[in-house]
């Protein structure tokens, strides 16, 4: 019997539920998803991403992740700290992203706290990844009901809330804690989901920046 929140994919993979059988969410789950990251412009772009995606589906913002690029200068942070007025007005009338001012307008201030926090800590990966959970702070089994019940933790509050004071915007403990998802901070893929050992064993030999 299938676990709550799992599903069966043409392949006969078991995986969580939220990539909907769509094939380029699929990829997604399959491919980035839960898997560790230190680069930093990756982290950069994705926690961007987050942002613009608050009221918002993530499908949507993948599907404009090409356009996202192209118009933030490959998420380059050191690049969009130089976004002047005239990159937000190009930005608003770009429809091929999500036109919000005021998203716009934080990315490139966050781009000019990440110089601040790469001059700071070395690296962006070094800060974020001085924030991954320590194993006692994990659920012991992670179902969609301990999903559901948990858009945010005690850590993605506590980063949160150093960003906030840092001078980032956009990031919100629900904000902060998808993109630790994302980028593999913890390991939020469903038990029976094939992906989750897959998932254990690369944090396992990972190692921390």
């Amino acid at each position: 019997m299938m676990k709550p929140g799992i599903i069966e994919g043409a392949d006969g993979r078991c995986r969580c539920f939220w990539h909907q059988g769509l094939a380029d969410y699929e990829r997604y789950h399959d491919e980035e998803w839960g898997r560790p990251v230190t680069d930093d412009t990756r982290l950069f772009e994705k926690i961007c991403l987050e942002g613009f995606q608050s009221g918002l589906s993530w499908l949507t913002i993948l599907r404009k992740r090409e356009n996202f690029r192209a118009a933030f200068a490959g998420f380059d942070f050191e690049r969009v700290a130089t976004f002047g007025e005239a990159d937000i007005e190009r930005c608003v009338a770009d429809a091929g992203i999500i036109r919000h001012r005021g998203k716009i307008v934080s990315t490139i201030n966050n781009a000019r706290r990440a110089v601040e926090l790469r001059d700071e800590f070395g690296s962006l990966a070094s800060f974020f990844w001085s924030y991954e959970p320590k194993p006692g702070e994990r659920p012991a089994v992670m179902d969609l009901e301990t999903l559901r019940a948990n858009p945010t933790t005690p850590t993605s509050i506590r980063l949160s809330k150093d960003l906030k004071k840092r001078g980032w915007t956009f990031v919100g403990p629900t904000t902060v804690y998808a993109f630790m998802q994302a980028m593999g901070l913890v390991n939020d893929h469903l038990d029976g989901c094939y992906r989750q050992p897959e998932a254990d064993a690369e944090r396992a030999a990972f190692a921390r920046p």
